[in-house]
């Protein structure tokens, strides 16, 4: 089969919004300037859509223009690498996902464990956040969610208390093994995070699971989340202001 043809096959059976670049392709070392022409042949034909430098995928096709790729897709590169999970999306690419706001960003944010400077790709404006704890299918929700009780402050279209009120609504759905889990990984949290979800856990009656955030806090210090006590009776024992 002929290499245009061969790539148009298979593109074929790839489903829509799907991100890939030549190398997902399986052909002879010396093919590779045969198969990026054939792909940038169909960018021009307007079968596949060019994402970024040696990224394409294949458009789903709408009254109001060719759909986008989802955020995942954009970035997969950067969340997965030779099967292993290397990061997740967290931040505003969550947000909106976690019932905080409505508002959905052209940033995507991604927890790593090694950071780099922001970069772009298509619209989109990729920035990395550093993610202390080892990063797992099991524990990405968890961290995702401290992650948002981290920058509650910046969360967009949303002020504090109505965020700890959704942040309660979230926590009350989480079994016990969750919960000592999300205790466990917020202690690589700044003191301010570990206060908040301190004052959350007990909030629900969680108290036997806070002995260890609370600990791990200088009592003189102060959290100033202007709002919390709206929502929350127990910010007081957490300096929280």
């Amino acid at each position: 089969m002929k290499i245009s043809k061969y790539i148009a096959f298979t593109i074929g059976r790839l489903p829509k919004g799907y991100v890939f670049t030549y190398t997902d392709f399986s052909t002879e070392v010396n093919q590779k300037e045969a198969v990026i022409k054939a792909l940038n042949r169909m960018v021009i034909s307007g079968k596949i859509t060019k994402l970024s430098k040696g990224k394409y995928y294949k458009p789903e096709n709408t009254p109001f223009g060719n759909l986008q790729p989802n955020q995942a897709q954009v970035v997969k590169d950067l969340l997965e690498e030779n099967g292993k999970i290397t990061g997740y999306l967290t931040g505003y690419s969550i947000y909106n996902q976690l019932g905080l706001t409505t508002q959905v960003s052209n940033t995507i944010q991604i927890g790593k464990n090694q950071v780099r400077p922001n970069f772009k790709r298509e619209r989109y404006r990729l920035a990395l956040v550093k993610q202390k704890n080892t990063i797992t299918k099991e524990n990405i929700p968890l961290l995702q969610l401290l992650d948002a009780i981290r920058y509650i402050k910046k969360i967009p279209d949303a002020n504090i208390e109505a965020s700890c009120k959704r942040f309660l609504a979230i926590i009350r759905t989480q079994d016990e093994k969750e919960i000592n889990t999300l205790v466990r990984l917020a202690l690589k949290y700044p003191p301010a995070t570990r206060a908040l979800l301190g004052a959350l856990l007990e909030q629900l009656e969680q108290d036997n699971t806070t002995e260890t955030l609370f600990k791990s806090l200088n009592p003189i210090t102060k959290y100033k989340l202007t709002g919390a006590a709206k929502a929350l009776s127990t910010t007081e024992k957490w300096n929280i202001v």
